[in-house]
């Protein structure tokens, strides 16, 4: 059975203080808000119409990915991709590729999740360092 799913009782296995803390540290500022009483989206600019549902839904789904990634060692996660970016600008043709798509999906992912957070001047650094990235797995891809 996993983290969310009822049990036979019909409720739900994850409770407030368990959901609470699967909060990514972008959104505790969120988090706070929302426990005063406040909505999560007052005030901040990031009700957009259409895009709340499919934010929402977003963020539910990497809860668990991000309180697994938070459970690793610190140092784990950017020696990994690290690694992988290394890999991608060395690697010939479609695996350097590869590797440099996969660590330009992991930092798409997390500027999409801390995006509501983030002021004009730290978007800009997230969307050129995907943008890089991007570049490179495709000149990578044709062979440059």
């Amino acid at each position: 059975m996993r983290a969310g799913d009822p049990d036979p009782s019909g409720e739900s296995i994850v409770d407030d203080e368990e959901q609470a803390a699967m909060v990514s540290p972008e959104h505790e500022d969120e988090r706070r808000r929302t426990d005063r009483g406040g909505s999560p989206t007052e005030g901040d600019g990031t009700s957009g119409s259409g895009s709340g549902g499919f934010r929402r839904a977003v963020e539910r789904r990497s809860a668990v990915p991000l309180v697994w990634l938070r459970q690793r060692p610190r140092w784990a996660v950017p020696l990994i991709f690290g690694a992988l970016f290394i890999a991608g600008l060395t690697a010939p043709g479609v695996i350097g590729a590869l590797c440099l798509t996969l660590v330009a999906v992991f930092f798409l992912w997390l500027a999409f999740l801390t995006w509501p957070t983030l002021d004009r001047a730290r978007k800009a650094p997230r969307v050129l360092m995907v943008a890089v990235v991007l570049l490179l797995a495709v000149a990578r891809a044709l062979g440059y």
